[in-house]
């Protein structure tokens, strides 16, 4: 009796990760990691669902029935919230879109998985700090000392640039040019590359960083052990000095301390700005303009700023000069809306 031929699906998840996410896609770190976390969790789930061991899964076993149960279980046993539950949506549809390039015989029912819908959700606008609260724990780290300097200049280069937490830490000193003009090469999202301006200061407090530091191993941000600074170590210098300058800014015991609320203030100090939108798409390396249009909605400043305007050309305001008629033309234009 012939052996039936081993089915495919591990083999299939290999080649996900290795073949697609990495060398098609070029997926970072995180969002690997993120990937392969959601399908843990869901293989996991799975095997308990059918009663066989991970290895033994098949092909047939994805089922949109059995993905809808997964999304259901994360909810309610794990207290996912929508978001979360959305983006585990997110890592299995990328993959079983790579299984219905590879076989095809299944398509039918990989279509089903696909056509499962997100999770409605509400979009919290974007946390962020006026320049002020920033100027306050900038001033906490002690310059003096080589790791109070290596925080002050991290946390200056995050706020100048905008930069994600995984591009700063990344940055090695070839990425950087400390002679006018100044500017640093970040690594972003998929591969690509993009080059920021620094500002003097920030270029100064770099400089003075690679003087102290003697290392040759190309990275700037090092920890305590020589190495490269790691995410979480970034969060715990930052969450540090915001809760000693919380003593003078109130709105930080209240408000959420993350690298990424120092993106979001440097995009939203560049608005106040009068920068253009789609210029400061490409200052922080958003792919799609709609991301980086979540900072205009965020901004209460803003909005006062435009009221006033508004206001004004409202003609409540008693003036000089004479009343603004509208032209025919844009009476018509009122009327055919």
């Amino acid at each position: 009796m012939k052996r039936s031929p081993k089915d495919p699906l591990l083999r299939l998840v290999e080649s996900y990760f290795i073949d697609h996410l990495r060398r098609v896609r070029g997926a970072s770190d995180h969002t690997v990691r993120a990937y392969g976390h959601a399908l843990r969790l869901f293989f996991v789930f799975l095997a308990e669902r059918v009663h066989r061991s991970i290895a033994s899964l098949r092909l047939d076993d994805v089922q949109a029935d059995a993905v809808l149960a997964f999304l259901e279980h994360i909810e309610t046993a794990r207290h996912n919230i929508p978001a979360t539950r959305n983006c585990r949506r997110a890592a299995i549809r990328g993959f079983v879109e790579h299984l219905l390039r590879h076989d095809i015989k299944h398509a039918a029912q990989y279509q089903r998985v696909l056509a499962i819908p997100s999770k409605k959700t509400r979009t919290r606008p974007a946390t962020y700090w006026d320049p002020e609260v920033v100027a306050a724990i900038l001033e906490e780290p002690d310059r003096t000392t080589e790791f109070g300097a290596r925080d002050h200049a991290l946390l200056l280069f995050l706020y100048n640039t905008g930069a994600r937490v995984s591009e700063a830490i990344a940055v090695r000193r070839q990425d950087l040019q400390l002679i006018r003009p100044h500017q640093v090469r970040l690594h972003g999202k998929g591969g690509k590359e993009r080059f920021c301006p620094l500002w003097p200061d920030t270029a100064s407090a770099l400089g003075r960083l690679l003087q102290r530091d003697t290392a040759d191993n190309g990275v700037l941000f090092r920890n305590r052990s020589g190495g490269q600074l790691t995410r979480d170590g970034v969060a715990y210098l930052l969450e540090k000095y915001a809760r000693r300058a919380s003593g003078r800014c109130a709105v930080l015991r209240r408000s959420r301390v993350s690298p990424h609320v120092l993106r979001h203030s440097c995009a939203v100090a560049l608005l106040q700005a009068g920068v253009d939108v789609t210029v400061i798409r490409d200052y922080l390396g958003h792919a799609s303009i709609a991301t980086t249009s979540r900072y205009v909605t965020s901004n209460l400043q803003m909005k006062r700023d435009v009221l006033d305007v508004f206001w004004k050309q409202a003609g409540l305001v008693r003036g000089g000069g004479a009343p603004w008629r509208p032209k025919p033309e844009l009476l018509r234009f009122l009327t055919s809306l």
